[in-house]
């Protein structure tokens, strides 16, 4: 336990804060229909800055778990796989709840119970759920070497599947050989709807190298740990984000960056970057000593789940209400407030950030507090 608080780098903090902000900031934008591109998702293939934000919580996940797993060391086997399923567990019902939250919608101005027929299944947080489970399993299981070959195993399996059982072209919506199999075992309704068509962008097979990006976190955690704060350390760390990113960019040629069906590259495009600005944010903070802006950051860090699901939670009320004027209560407040005041594209952004400010102001009270709700 004495060793524990020195061997805490504030910059991990910083890099789940960030995450979890940028996941508020472009989940929340006051109109879809104005957007900066830079705030979207690839249509299909490539990166955008927002396609960043879900594999770096996966990794900051991962992060976590190099401090979290030593804990488990002092633990018999099966008290481990009890904790883990639990988690696993607690995590994946908390994420199938917010899908379907607030449990009642809108129909021919009456409010009618949303039905498990129509219950989205997977998502973001049953994601995150699968991923870490899984994850924890195999680094317990097979340690940390062990694991960094599970991890290749796997992206590389990934792609061997998705060439034999794919269609036409395997990284096409219509030739992806997840699609039938989300079809098969969580059927039609169950799945997200959002390109037109079911499909779930966080599918049973696309989690298999999502996987990859907890390991990764994994790994990188426990090589700072082990490292300390040495320059040696920081250069090996920014020196194996680009090789990871030069990769990335010669499979691309042949296994193209995507988020939607998270491939291979992708997965190593993005814990590339990951590795970057963890070694930029560790200069600056750990390096340089260069702390007071990191409260901007920190509170989002402390309770990252626990705000991720809030900010779900408080904008589906949203949607939920209804003023006089037949509109929901979201679009009220683009309209009303933050359209006319900046406009439509800064007014849908300013929207976002207003978001982003009021869950910091949340996450902050709570760190005030010292009120930190674990998962």
């Amino acid at each position: 336990m004495k060793t524990e608080t020195p061997q805490r780098f504030l910059s991990l903090d910083v890099f789940r804060g960030l995450t979890v902000a940028g996941m508020i900031l472009v989940n929340n934008p006051g109109s879809w229909s104005y957007v900066y591109s830079p705030l979207e998702h690839a249509p299909w293939h490539g990166c955008t800055p927002t396609d960043l934000v879900f594999p770096f919580f996966l990794f900051a996940v991962g992060n976590a778990m190099s401090f979290s797993m030593k804990k488990y060391e002092v633990l018999g086997n099966g008290a481990v796989i009890q904790k883990i399923l639990k988690r696993t567990l607690l995590i994946f019902v908390i994420g199938l709840l917010l899908n379907w939250f607030p449990f009642v919608k809108w129909s021919d101005g009456l409010l009618v119970g949303k039905p498990f027929s129509g219950l989205r299944i997977l998502g973001v947080l049953p994601r995150i759920a699968l991923c870490y489970g899984v994850a924890a399993f195999i680094i317990h299981y097979l340690k940390d070497k062990g694991a960094f070959v599970a991890a290749g195993i796997l992206l590389l399996g990934y792609w061997f599947l998705l060439i034999a059982f794919g269609t036409g072209d395997p990284y096409s919506l219509e030739g992806y050989a997840g699609l039938p199999l989300d079809k098969l075992i969580l059927g039609e309704n169950h799945m997200y709807k959002g390109e037109g068509v079911p499909f779930d962008p966080e599918g049973i097979l696309s989690t298999l190298p999502a996987i990859c990006n907890v390991i990764f976190g994994y790994l990188a955690g426990v090589f700072i740990q082990q490292q300390g704060k040495t320059y040696e350390m920081l250069s090996r760390l920014m020196i194996t984000g680009c090789i990871l990113i030069f990769t990335a960019l010669c499979w691309d040629l042949v296994f193209p960056i995507n988020k939607k069906i998270w491939t291979s590259s992708y997965v190593l495009y993005t814990v590339g970057i990951a590795l970057l600005l963890l070694s930029v944010l560790m200069y600056v903070v750990e390096f340089k000593g260069r702390t007071a802006w990191t409260v901007l950051f920190t509170p989002f860090g402390k309770n990252p789940l626990f705000i991720y699901f809030l900010a779900g939670v408080v904008v589906k009320l949203y949607l939920l209400a209804r003023l006089p004027e037949g509109q929901n209560l979201y679009s009220w407040l683009y309209t009303h407030i933050f359209q006319p005041l900046a406009g439509n594209m800064n007014g849908s952004l300013l929207f976002a950030i207003f978001h982003v400010a009021f869950f910091w102001l949340v996450g902050w009270w709570m760190d005030k507090k010292k009120i930190y709700i674990r998962v």
